[in-house]
């Protein structure tokens, strides 16, 4: 059990000042984390303002010795959405405050899987306050063995503060992380859920410490992970690879996640909203890889309802 590298306020007025302070200090220590573990690049910090209020940090790291491209942004940004926007969002009330860190790291080697982490927290006009979440790796190449070792991770953290919460979440996380027009999960998943509403699924204090523990799970395991890969030899073939898998990255990013969908559909920072995407990327008509390929291999895992924690894994 890891205890937990930021203090958690215990005097503030408002649990919205609470988790904002705490989102802003695990964007300083995650940076931190990454930049480590990365050896070389350093983040780039645009403070910005949002038109409601408020306002947000994004931190691009660009050029690194693993990273490629990668992003950590921090926002708390309170205003009124159209009647529209609230309806698709489902929004209880137009009136919203929203705080959180979003991650999306890209890295140079093919053999470094793809990260994405955010934590966030809503409140409405109305009163209502939810948490939200979720974490995942999409390898080029899946490594089953790390793959296991990554679901143990979020496993063991999930049983700290709910033993219901990893069986439930790492099935929403391979129905969410899931592209329905190419039939395939995105990579090996992790963990997804939305809404954990203060009062209904918890109290504020046993919410606010399991996204605490998610976002600490993913700079611990990361890190790890990118130490461990950096040096793995690759081909140009799997270079190649690599960007016709960003494509897939690219398209699940634009067409379903629900992030993007709220930083556009609230007059959100565009250039914070899509620095998730691959700094390249490419498509090609009707690509298949070779049967008994290491790219064909791979393929077989990208699917919903596999067991990681087994060995070897299995499918629901």
């Amino acid at each position: 059990m890891h205890s937990s590298p930021f203090p958690t306020p215990s005097s503030q007025p408002r649990f919205r000042d609470t988790v904002e302070q705490w989102m802003r200090q695990f964007q300083d220590w995650l940076c931190q984390q990454l930049e480590a573990a990365d050896g070389l690049g350093r983040f780039q910090e645009d403070a910005w303002q949002h038109h409601g209020g408020g306002g947000g940090r994004s931190r691009v790291l660009t050029g690194g010795n693993i990273i490629e491209k990668g992003g950590v942004n921090f926002s708390a940004v309170e205003g009124t959405m159209s009647e529209q926007a609230a309806r698709v969002l489902l929004m209880p009330d137009p009136g919203y405050f929203a705080t959180g860190v979003s991650v999306v790291q890209h890295p140079r080697s093919p053999l470094v899987p793809i990260s994405h982490m955010n934590v966030r927290y809503f409140e409405a006009a109305s009163g209502e306050a939810w948490f939200g979440g979720g974490l995942d790796l999409t390898p080029i190449y899946v490594d089953v063995a790390q793959a296991r070792w990554f679901h143990e991770q979020i496993q063991a953290v999930c049983q700290q503060h709910d033993a219901s919460y990893y069986p439930r979440f790492k099935q929403w996380a391979d129905e969410y992380f899931y592209l329905p027009h190419r039939q395939e999960t995105r990579g090996i998943g992790g963990l997804f859920f939305d809404r954990l509403t203060v009062g209904k699924d918890g109290t504020f204090e046993h919410l606010f410490a399991f996204v605490q523990a998610v976002g600490e799970v993913y700079g611990r395991s990361y890190a790890a992970i990118m130490r461990q890969n950096a040096a793995l030899p690759y081909s140009d073939e799997q270079k190649q690879w690599q960007l016709v898998r960003r494509g897939r990255y690219a398209e699940f990013n634009l067409a379903f996640d629900r992030g993007t969908r709220f930083g556009l559909e609230t007059g959100g920072r565009t250039e914070s909203i899509l620095m998730s995407l691959p700094p390249q990327a490419e498509w090609h008509y009707n690509l298949q890889p070779q049967p008994g390929s290491p790219e064909a291999a791979t393929q077989r895992w990208l699917q919903k309802g596999i067991d990681w924690l087994t060995d070897p894994p299995t499918t629901a």
